[in-house]
């Protein structure tokens, strides 16, 4: 678990909001983890491969930007000083973005297919692992297969210490852009359940470790992936995809008050990713309680996640998470 302590690079103010109790569940706090939380949400189903038509549909039919802009008004409402001037910038990037894949949808994606979308995430993504713009963290910095488990096992105790775990009606490796996305879409509204129900102390736990996974995890590799995936794409849906992720991770960065150290081109070294005896890895971080089935619930959110008892014997003697 995270410490309970606030974390370096956050102001005194900052920390002192994120430390207050809340006792309405409409307050400002509340609305920009829940917000937060659907735009990670929109954006890991975005690159995921569509298997059926049901993203399709949620793009053709124009909810996909309704809800994406109703998510960013409602931060940028919420946003108050959190972030300063480049979180509201961010903000600002991302509703052009928003337009962007509007107009799209209205020119192009509005008479697509199940197969045009389903060709156009394998012309960018490729049938294989490809390695001009590959969606998975354990390839950028790590030129060696252990570095690569190294990395692969802290994303690991992240998960394992919130209880979820992966999905297997989703195969992704838990490294997939898409999974820590939803990763974060999860610690999100937890935050925001945490922040009604729990009290402060419980809600830093939630705070420090989304801070600690963009830190060390999504905000070191996503922008250059992103950089990567504009060139690839070049243009079409992903392209927009890619800079809206781009501004996403900006805005998340000065929100949170983490400095990550991002990868750079010279740092992309993928080695062969061999999985450890026995492990396989799927996509769609999954809860393991009761908790998450209430919050989404509560709020109505969509998600990949599958409920599952935990069992506690199993989880006896496994090394604890870093989250």
């Amino acid at each position: 678990m995270t410490s309970q302590q606030p974390m370096q690079g956050v102001s005194a103010s900052a920390t002192a909001t994120l430390l207050s109790p809340v006792s309405i569940k409409d307050s400002p706090a509340v609305e920009r983890a829940l917000n937060r939380s659907k735009i990670y949400l929109l954006i890991s189903w975005s690159l995921l491969y569509p298997e059926d038509e049901e993203f399709l549909d949620y793009v053709r039919c124009g909810e996909f930007v309704e809800d994406g802009r109703a998510a960013l008004d409602a931060l940028e409402v919420a946003l108050g000083s959190e972030g300063g001037e480049r979180a509201k910038g961010k903000l600002t990037s991302l509703k052009k973005q928003l337009a962007l894949v509007e107009n799209l949808i209205a020119s192009e994606c509005v008479n697509w297919q199940l197969s045009d979308l389903q060709s156009e995430h394998r012309r960018v993504f490729s049938n294989v692992i490809t390695l001009d713009c590959p969606p998975y963290e354990t390839l950028f910095g790590n030129d060696h297969v252990f570095a690569q488990s190294h990395v692969m096992g802290d994303i690991s105790g992240f998960y394992k210490a919130f209880g979820v775990e992966l999905s297997k009606d989703i195969h992704e490796r838990l490294d997939h852009l898409s999974v820590e996305f939803e990763f974060m879409h999860f610690l999100a509204y937890k935050e925001s359940y945490s922040l009604c129900h729990d009290g402060p102390e419980k809600t830093q736990i939630v705070v420090d470790a989304q801070k600690k996974f963009v830190k060390n995890h999504i905000g070191r590799w996503v922008p250059l992936f992103c950089r990567m995936l504009t060139k690839k794409a070049d243009s079409g849906f992903f392209k927009l995809v890619a800079d809206m992720t781009a501004d996403w991770m900006e805005f998340e960065t000065a929100f949170l008050g983490v400095t990550p150290q991002p990868y750079t081109e010279t740092d992309y070294r993928p080695a062969t990713f061999s999985s450890p005896e026995g492990q396989t890895y799927e996509c769609g971080a999954q809860d393991q309680g009761n908790e998450l089935s209430m919050l989404l619930n509560e709020v109505g959110a969509q998600s990949f996640m599958d409920v599952k008892e935990k069992d506690k014997e199993n989880e006896e003697g496994r090394p604890s998470g870093t989250a």
